[in-house]
């Protein structure tokens, strides 16, 4: 028997910057326009635009805004076709034909893999974007403007985008960075509190296994954050999407090939509650519980001190967000049950391969890998979370 074998690595460097401004399609802000010039291989480069529809009741001119600039730097930008309006919210993650649109308007302004796909939006219509720019033609330029907290804290400056399918956030997606970032915090005053308050939950998370020193920042302005102070906001988005960006640049694994991942703190019931409550409750929303959950557990588990897990619940009540759903407690008594939580567990390790590792915290900025979980004492911290929930209702 004759075998032979050829092995070869490849090391490939990716960049992207990830840019802070207020009012980027105000023709005399030259930032975007000096994001496609400086790189762009023809001028003007031919680009697209894919709007979250959802910002039209806060920003009603965004189309004609981005029009007006186009043609006002139309030495480096070409608009190569009408811009796109898409629903936003987990709904447009849930149609495949919201790619597929993406798609045909790729193809009809005749886009190349030196082109722009310009996605402006919540997280989920960067997902869907990010999605249709990497499949098209194997991957077209991506530049994501996120108009949210948490797209601005977290998901716009990582790696990955996708779909849903099978009932499973994010079972359909790539890991392809992004082009450029460019963070824009003039959206933010026109959230809806619940999009303001949730998004805080990535920053929470990105603090409790990273940095202590913002924890503590985020714990002393947490009334203020609430109440909806804009400097402090920024200042949070912007540490927030730092320690991301660092994670994935220096963490030794951006593209997810192992098994620990550390800024799915808090992901494993996060992902299944939006399921379970029909995307009804959004992403930050569930992280914060999950974020509970995990915390609970750790200290019920003897990992955690209770002061610290005091702390950590405190602070997410304080600016705004839950720490349990009546979802979390129903279909408990068999963990495989798809109409619980607990098969979320499952549906975790699956997703992201080789052997379930949840990230648990045995401090206020560290973390260690758990590979066992004890069901009966996760089943005992949703009950906790219910009694505290409970109880803090009753106070109110």
């Amino acid at each position: 028997m004759k075998m032979d074998s050829i092995h070869q690595q490849i090391q490939v460097a990716f960049r992207y910057p990830l840019h802070f401004t207020t009012g980027v399609f105000d023709p005399a802000n030259p930032l975007l326009g000096r994001v496609i010039g400086d790189d762009a291989d023809r001028s003007p480069a031919p680009v697209v635009f894919v709007v979250d529809r959802g910002l039209l009741p806060g920003h009603p001119d965004i189309v004609a805004a981005i029009e007006r600039y186009c043609e006002a730097h139309r030495e480096v930008v070409a608009l190569a076709a009408p811009v796109l309006l898409v629903p936003g919210g987990e709904a447009v993650k849930n149609d495949w034909h919201h790619v597929a649109d993406i798609h045909r308007l790729i193809h009809r302004g005749a886009l190349c893999r030196h082109s722009y796909v310009i996605g402006v939006g919540g997280g989920a219509v960067l997902d869907v974007v990010g999605f249709a720019a990497a499949t098209a033609h194997r991957g077209i330029r991506l530049i994501r403007i996120p108009t949210t907290v948490l797209s601005q804290d977290d998901s716009a400056v990582g790696v990955k985008n996708g779909i849903n399918g099978y009932g499973k956030k994010n079972f359909l997606g790539t890991f392809a960075t992004p082009w450029a970032v460019i963070n824009d915090s003039s959206f933010l005053p026109t959230l809806h509190d619940r999009d303001w308050r949730g998004g805080i939950s990535e920053a929470i998370k990105a603090a409790l296994i990273r940095d202590p020193d913002f924890f503590d920042f985020i714990e002393r302005h947490a009334a203020a954050l609430k109440a909806r102070d804009l400097p402090l906001m920024e200042e949070v988005v912007r540490r927030s999407a730092v320690l991301h960006l660092t994670h994935i640049a220096q963490g030794g694994d951006p593209f997810e090939q192992g098994s620990s991942r550390p800024l799915d703190y808090g992901h494993w019931s996060a992902h299944k509650l939006e399921a379970l409550t029909d995307y009804r409750m959004r992403h930050g929303e569930a992280v914060g519980i999950g974020i509970a959950l995990d915390t609970t557990y750790a200290h019920l588990t003897g990992a955690l001190g209770e002061a610290e897990w005091r702390r950590v619940i405190d602070v997410l009540q304080a600016v705004g967000l839950a720490i349990y759903t009546p979802e979390l407690s129903e279909h408990l008594d068999d963990p495989d049950d798809p109409r619980g939580v607990l098969a979320g567990l499952a549906e975790f390790r699956e997703h992201l391969g080789g052997e379930l590792t949840i990230l648990l915290l045995n401090g206020i900025g560290r973390s260690f890998d758990c590979h066992d979980i004890d069901t009966a004492m996760m089943i005992l911290s949703i009950e906790v979370l219910r009694r505290r929930s409970a109880a803090d209702t009753q106070r109110a």
